[in-house]
């Protein structure tokens, strides 16, 4: 691990200044990601901005409708939040299908949605990884690519985002409000993380010295018909083979809306669309989840160790569909 400074910050503007004055520093909060990366030498920033002393933690119902979560909420607070367990369950779940109980006490929500790659080239500092060494190359593109992506990818990069709420939030249809040293924007959540392109090291969309300040969840009906599906290796602790978000709205046995998202599958949380779009005012029946799944998998493009994945993806996702019509056990 490399020097650093440490500076405690209780200001957001204060926070975006300094860190558009130095693009070294890093934002401190859970420290559940970016600790793990300077041990590992993957990351080398000469600053951390501890910004947990911010009045960034608090989870309320959104004026403009719906729920705003804060930033340094942890991930275990959001999951067990009233708000969220009764209008959300698709987050709870997701949330909950993430890493321990230790991690999740401590991770924060905004370093959720900034916690990088659990690709193996990009943690060995002795492979080569344009996320981590622009330029240096693709170690997975033609090396071990079991767990990489299907969509989206780039001969640069073939990693995957490795968030699970991340992908219950693209399906939500969830905005990253953000603060900057010019003033605040709203991102839409689709537009925030990056496909990886001829840029692999940019992950997301933030612009130098923004800060997340909170992800707003706008009012839905799928609370009572969503269900969040995680494939993996071993039945805890481990990131997903393929995850699936789905959320429905059932009207009278047909479907009126419906969301899908993938996780494990991209380098962002990704949305199947036209699948979602088949699906509005089809019978909520298995023959129409298996078409719809066909629909989201038909551009996919699988590398030399990962053809299992569309295969798998489908199944999942006709799953997922079935288990959201069942209905949410909320608690």
């Amino acid at each position: 691990m490399q020097p650093f400074k440490y500076t405690k910050t209780t200001d957001v503007i204060a926070t975006t200044k300094l860190l558009a004055a130095n693009t070294r520093a890093k934002i401190l909060a859970g420290g559940t990601n970016i600790i793990d990366l300077m041990k590992e030498d993957v990351e080398r920033p000469d600053e951390l901005v501890d910004i947990t002393n911010i009045s960034l933690a608090e989870i309320k119902i959104n004026p403009a409708g719906g729920v705003s979560i804060g930033a340094v909420a942890r991930n275990t607070d959001t999951a067990n939040h009233q708000l969220i367990r009764e209008n959300y369950p698709l987050l709870t779940q997701a949330i909950l299908a993430g890493a321990s109980a230790q991690i999740r006490n401590m991770a924060t929500n905004g370093g959720n949605l900034n916690q990088r790659t659990r690709c193996p080239y990009f943690y060995d500092v002795a492979m080569p990884c344009n996320k981590r060494e622009p330029g240096s190359g693709c170690g997975a593109f033609e090396g071990e690519n079991r767990m990489q992506a299907i969509f989206g990818w780039s001969d640069k990069c073939v990693a995957v985002h490795p968030s699970d709420m991340c992908v219950a939030l693209a399906a939500l249809d969830a905005v990253v409000i953000v603060q900057g040293p010019t003033g605040n924007r709203s991102i839409p959540f689709t537009a925030y993380h990056r496909l990886p392109g001829d840029t692999p090291e940019k992950d997301n969309t933030l612009n130098a010295g923004e800060v997340i300040l909170s992800i707003d969840i706008p009012t839905n009906s799928f609370q009572n018909n969503s269900y969040y599906l995680k494939v993996r290796d071993r039945s805890s602790y481990a990131f997903a083979l393929i995850s699936v978000a789905a959320a429905l709205e059932i009207s009278g046995g047909n479907i009126t809306q419906a969301r899908i998202a993938l996780g494990g599958v991209a380098h962002k949380p990704w949305r199947t669309t036209e699948a979602e779009k088949y699906l509005v005012g089809k019978p909520a029946n298995e023959n129409s989840f298996k078409e719809a799944a066909i629909i989201a998998m038909k551009d996919a493009r699988p590398l030399k160790h990962n053809s299992y994945k569309p295969m798998l993806a489908t199944r999942a996702i006709a799953r997922a569909l079935m288990q959201a019509t069942n209905g949410v056990a909320k608690s």
